[in-house]
């Protein structure tokens, strides 16, 4: 059976058109792809250029309370953070997994400030153990004072010398925060930041 050429130039021009609407959607994929690529290494970016910095310090007090002051300092761009979340963490790098069975619990241990100072119990919105406060918004340029004080040892460390030599193990370590930064249409920054106690502040604390 013989088929007419036209019919044969039909199939081929059809295949040939499909051939073209398949490479040019191709390449529309292609180019959505790169478009879609772009923008999130532009978002990246954007947002680690973003990334909050702070001036933290901290102020001599009365007693064994001092004043840990807290600044957005930049970048200008940033104009303001929604939401700031402190913590404080470990001064030390020890791991306190608790793996034998004893008089603390795990639960007892992860409460414990490990550290020179914790935030004052009430002040601040500060949690019952002192390792955070109440949420908080800051506009560059601004800051916020909190009341701080400085750690006691944890309740099943016990001896004469328990007060000083927990004393002495934090003598010269950095009060360590971690703070955790939200701003709407951004994902949040997480910025460690290490806080050295002035000498004047644990001289005070010692005595």
């Amino acid at each position: 059976m013989s088929i007419p050429w036209t019919d044969i130039g039909t199939v081929s021009t059809a295949g040939l058109s499909a051939i073209a609407t398949w490479g040019a959607w191709r390449a529309a994929t292609r180019s959505a792809k790169t478009a879609d690529t772009v923008a999130r290494i532009e978002r990246q970016r954007w947002h680690a250029d973003l990334t909050p910095e702070f001036d933290i310090s901290i102020e001599r007090g009365e007693g064994d309370r001092a004043t840990l002051s807290v600044r957005l300092i930049g970048p200008v761009p940033l104009k303001q953070l929604d939401e700031i979340a402190i913590r404080i963490v470990s001064s030390d790098d020890m791991d306190r997994t608790v793996r034998l069975p004893g008089d603390r619990t795990q639960e007892d241990v992860d409460a414990q400030v490990w550290g020179p100072c914790r935030f004052s119990y009430s002040a601040d919105g500060a949690d019952v153990n002192g390792q955070t406060v109440e949420l908080f918004p800051l506009r560059v340029g601004t800051g916020r004072p909190f009341s701080i004080e400085r750690t006691r040892p944890p309740h099943w460390q016990q001896g004469g010398n328990v007060e000083r030599n927990w004393r002495d193990d934090w003598m010269n370590k950095p009060m360590r925060l971690i703070l955790t930064c939200r701003r709407e249409d951004f994902d949040p920054w997480v910025v460690p930041c290490d806080v050295e106690v002035p000498t004047a502040v644990r001289v005070r604390w010692l005595n």
